[in-house]
């Protein structure tokens, strides 16, 4: 049977068919639909993890007890991870393990576009990389007999287009490999230095014999026709490199991008006129080509940065650039912005009008950032917002810790922030740390986390409550908040901010597109009160408008939260008694 499948699909599709037991995984766009269509299999234990770092370790774990195992990450989230990723390749596997990154070129949702290849490079790990939906489910499959056969955690390597694309796979029927048995070996999975020193010759043999059988392996095929050109390419490249030149050159296709194979690229190096490497981000493999004292070009003709398309090779390459219709007029851009209702608007205002420096962090609040609320001086990765702020006050002392707040959400702090905090629990900087619970997961699609007391199938699950776990940290002052009061709001920022001891603040109101959230009815504007001074138009609501020299509310976006109407000093906004 054939399905028209998302790349991701396909690879969670892969993990059930490969009989996989185990999945543990943080949510990070583009991967998180592996995990979330892995637990609509009932044979799959699925989970979200508070981090990768503590995900890929549960994998392992489970790997250890002689289960297939899967765990599914950014390629941020590999950063988090990189610890036991970096050993694992020393102690190799029991039951096959198979680690999912996907990476982000062009950015769209990331805040850099690292190449997750260097870390199977670095960790000495095999990584294969699919260029569509069926191969997603196939190299799932290929990835865990790697693992058991050449004893290693195996890396699925997935981008935004293959995974967020969707083509033709194949289904067949789940297959359950016999369970691997446990048996204790100190020396085998105990990385203690003498220990280590001898599994570091077994890794590098390894990565010879996994050479040897990249060098036949049917995921890195030759496509011969004209022979002008050859290009060895992989991942979606391949799929541009074949939709602008067809059959009129040749390519070497690389289904396995760690480690390459030799002798087939020079075999193939032999049969062309000239020799280019299309690949997106770093020249991984064009440098592979170099060291084989091959001829090539790659990055003198292709960016290193942002993402490849069709055309871009074609213009760059010598073929044919399609146009496409072009519209008559051309679309005003739409900046990215909060929701209409979204509980982290209220407090942004706030920290913007009481002139604070503000420390952020990764999810939706880091919108937090974007015009007209400009209220964020800073976002570096997961959790760094508490210990930057640490630092900073640390450095600036009573110049900065009265005038200074660190945001963070509240699956962020899970994943990140807990251990920040203690520090400043520790070594007592005067630090004002913002916690914004809004009951969810909000940016990679409403996921669950340790906080709000489901799991990743919606059923009841522990619940940390986050209150307690801070005053259990060693914070005397911690306060609830809710956004949408905004003198409550400003009442509790200038209190905490004015303190001579560590805060912590919880900002706590429900993402307005919870689907239990049940809203306000919308607001309109009284056009004989309004006097167009635009105090409204502050906080950067979407559903806010000025027509005509007055403020319009757009009703099929207002949830009716009323934070326009607490800024308004003329009273124009009024409730239409509708439910929305």
């Amino acid at each position: 049977m054939k399905e028209l499948m998302l790349g991701n699909k396909a690879a969670a599709r892969g993990l059930y068919e490969a009989g996989c037991a185990v999945v543990s995984s943080y949510p990070g766009t583009p991967s998180t639909e592996i995990t979330e269509e892995a637990a609509k299999y009932d044979e799959i234990y699925c989970e979200w993890a508070p981090n990768e770092k503590v995900a890929m370790e549960t994998a392992f774990g489970a790997s250890l007890a002689g289960k297939r195992s899967f765990c599914g990450m950014k390629h941020v989230g590999l950063n988090v991870a990189a610890d036991p990723l970096f050993t694992m390749s020393y102690t190799g596997v029991n039951g096959g393990m198979v680690i999912g990154v996907a990476d982000d070129p062009g950015m769209h949702s990331s805040q850099n576009e690292q190449d997750s290849r260097h870390y199977a490079i670095a960790a000495k790990v095999p990584m294969l990389e699919p260029s569509d939906s069926a191969e997603a489910l196939e190299f799932a499959k290929l990835a865990f007999a790697l693992s058991e056969q050449f004893d290693t955690p195996v890396m699925l390597k997935m981008c935004t287009r293959v995974a967020h694309s969707q083509s033709l796979v194949e289904l067949h029927d789940r297959v359950v490999p016999t369970p691997i048995p446990y048996e204790k070996n100190i020396a085998k999975y105990v990385m203690m230095p003498g220990n280590a020193k001898r599994r570091h010759p077994i890794v590098e043999e390894r990565t010879e014999k996994l050479r040897a059988w990249a060098e036949t392996a049917p995921i890195n095929r030759v496509e011969l026709g004209g022979r002008e050109l050859g290009i060895i390419t992989s991942s979606t490249s391949y799929q541009y490199v074949r939709e602008v030149f067809g059959d009129s050159v040749s390519v070497l296709k690389l289904g396995m991008v760690n480690p390459l194979p030799v002798e087939l690229i020079r075999s193939f190096a032999a049969q062309v006129d000239r020799l280019v490497v299309v690949e997106e981000m770093d020249p991984i493999i064009e440098e592979h080509c170099r060291c084989l004292g091959l001829e090539v070009s790659g990055k003198d003709l292709l960016p290193m940065v942002g993402e490849f398309s069709q055309n871009r090779i074609a213009e760059r390459l010598g073929g044919a650039v399609h146009t496409g219709t072009a519209l008559e007029e051309a679309i005003p851009p739409r900046p990215p912005v909060m929701c209409a209702g979204c509980p982290h608007r209220g407090l942004f205002y706030t920290l913007s009008k009481n002139k604070c420096t503000v420390l952020g962090d990764i999810g939706c609040y880091t919108l937090g950032a974007v015009a007209p609320l400009s209220a964020m001086d800073m976002t570096l990765c997961m959790g760094a917002s508490i210990s930057a702020i640490h630092g900073f006050n640390k450095a600036l002392g009573q110049e900065s810790e009265h005038r200074t707040v660190a945001v963070i959400g509240d699956s962020t702090f899970m994943h990140s922030g807990m251990t920040g905090l203690a520090n400043i629990a520790y070594n007592q900087s005067n630090s004002t740390v913002i916690i914004l619970d809004n009951s969810i997961t909000g940016m990679t699609g409403h996921q669950q986390n340790p906080t709000t007391g489901y799991n990743i199938k919606g059923d009841p699950a522990g619940k940390i409550d986050l209150e307690s776990l801070c005053r259990a940290m060693g914070f005397n002052r911690v306060r609830v908040v809710d956004p949408y009061d905004l003198k409550e709001t400003d009442r509790a920022v200038k209190e905490e901010l004015a303190a001579d001891e560590p805060s912590v603040i919880i900002s706590r109101r429900p993402c307005a597109l919870l689907k239990y959230v049940k809203h306000k009815a919308p607001l309109k504007v009284n056009t004989d009160k309004c006097v167009g001074c635009k105090s409204c138009m502050k906080i950067g609501c979407p559903a806010i408008s000025m027509k005509i020299g007055k403020a319009h509310v757009d009703n099929t976006l207002c949830v009716g939260c009323g934070v326009c109407q607490q800024l308004c000093p003329v009273g124009a906004f009024e409730s239409t008694g509708k439910e929305a």
